[in-house]
């Protein structure tokens, strides 16, 4: 099977800082990647470089058949096929909940008002929050407008979704109405790449985890690693309680 996403020997540095030194790995289609590590250790970065919001120094990406590290790049057509989720909800609040979901579908995809507002009202429906439809982000909890955010990527049909620490803004309650969904989104067969602190969540649903430390790859295996780390460094990680 043909990966949907592959890094190799990626390096990417700010200014003299260097955060990621030669990240190298695949993901195969159906895929739950969790990428788990202290902050710092370049896990976002690379999930950023993986959806060209940062420009690589070397290395490859393969995303979808895009060549993300190609001058060359369509990002706009890389960003129809990868969804990304950020901790920040990032919703219009001028906007109702149906409206935020139809407007990159009627923006990026000339889709008519009408076919965008049946597609925003499926997505909802998946993410538990159609009878909030009309309602303003301001009317919804933290949980919700992490959902909406979810489904408004959803809208999009992408090959791949993205999230990056999507629930470290969330009380526990909130955070488990998240995760349902995404663990609802992986039992569906769609391929993710999450940045996460949710060990559990890592542990339950990933098919594999990726321990990142010091800007490289430095333990990786199926989520029953994290109840048998082979590396110092990775039970010094899951001691402090992450």
């Amino acid at each position: 099977m043909s990966a949907v996403v592959s890094l190799s020997n990626v390096h990417k540095s700010f200014g003299a800082v260097k955060v990621l030194k030669g990240v190298s790995f695949d993901i195969g289609a159906s895929e739950v990647i969790a990428v788990i590590g202290a902050s710092g250790s370049g896990k976002s970065t690379a999930l950023r470089c993986i959806n060209a919001l940062e420009t690589i120094d070397s290395g490859e990406i393969l995303v979808c058949g895009h060549k993300v590290h190609d001058a060359a790049l369509d990002r706009r057509a890389l960003r129809r096929d990868v969804g990304i989720v950020f901790q920040s909800y990032n919703l219009f609040p001028h906007l109702t909940v149906a409206q935020n979901i139809m407007l990159a579908p009627s923006c990026v995809k000339n889709m008519g008002k009408a076919e965008a507002r049946a597609l925003a009202e499926q997505v909802l429906a998946k993410v538990g929050l159609l009878e909030k439809a009309d309602n303003y982000p301001e009317q919804l909890s933290g949980g919700q407008q992490q959902r909406v955010a979810i489904a408004r990527s959803l809208a999009m049909q992408p090959k791949l979704m993205l999230f990056d620490e999507v629930t470290s803004a969330l009380d526990p309650q909130l955070t488990g109405e998240v995760l349902r969904v995404m663990e609802d989104l992986a039992r569906a067969g769609m391929s993710m790449i999450l940045v996460t602190h949710e060990m559990a969540f890592a542990r339950k649903v990933a098919s594999k985890v990726i321990f990142m430390h010091q800007g490289k790859v430095w333990e990786t295996g199926p989520g029953a690693m994290l109840d048998n780390p082979q590396t110092k460094e990775l039970s010094e990680f899951l001691s402090n309680g992450l």
